[in-house]
């Protein structure tokens, strides 16, 4: 026999007009928008903007937005692994079968394709971003507010400021 107690639900705590409005006490967002395709033949890609705003310590600025492609998600899931101690989620496959000559569409330039890596980078990054430990790494901070990624950065550790 069970005491009921136990698993009884906790009474929510009332919230003021102002407290339900206010700013989230710590918020973190990132925003994979605006998709655009450069250049020609085999010198053409695509890029994202990467958007974020937060009111956490552990970033140096609370906005920024910087332009990425799909190479540099995969930089910085190559970074994490090396670096930090947590499991990095995956990247949308590479669509390798959609690089194949003598489609008859435009294969990773297409407009869907595009939309469906978006949606999956995004959720690639806001669950890196997420992580407290990954919050640490001069990798991802650098991959989020720098216009340019250095690869040949120091890795390491980001003090809150």
């Amino acid at each position: 026999m069970t005491d009921d107690r136990m698993t009884q639900r906790l009474a929510p705590k009332d919230q003021t007009i102002q407290e339900a409005y206010d700013i989230p006490a710590n918020f973190l967002e990132i925003d994979v928008t605006s998709p655009e395709t450069h250049g020609i033949g085999n010198k053409r890609y695509t890029d994202y903007e990467v958007r974020l705003k937060t009111n956490l310590p552990i970033f140096r600025v609370q906005e920024s937005s910087v332009r990425r492609r799909y190479s540099d998600f995969e930089w910085l899931r190559g970074e994490l692994e090396k670096e930090s101690k947590i499991i990095v989620p995956t990247l949308p496959g590479k669509a390798l079968k959609r690089l194949l000559p003598f489609r008859g569409d435009d294969g990773i330039y297409e407009e869907e394709f595009i939309e469906e890596r978006r949606q999956g980078i995004e959720q690639f990054i806001n669950k890196i971003a997420g992580h407290p430990l990954a919050q640490n790494e001069k990798c991802l901070h650098m991959f989020l507010t720098e216009p340019m990624i250095d690869k040949n950065y120091l890795p390491g550790k980001i003090r809150p400021h």
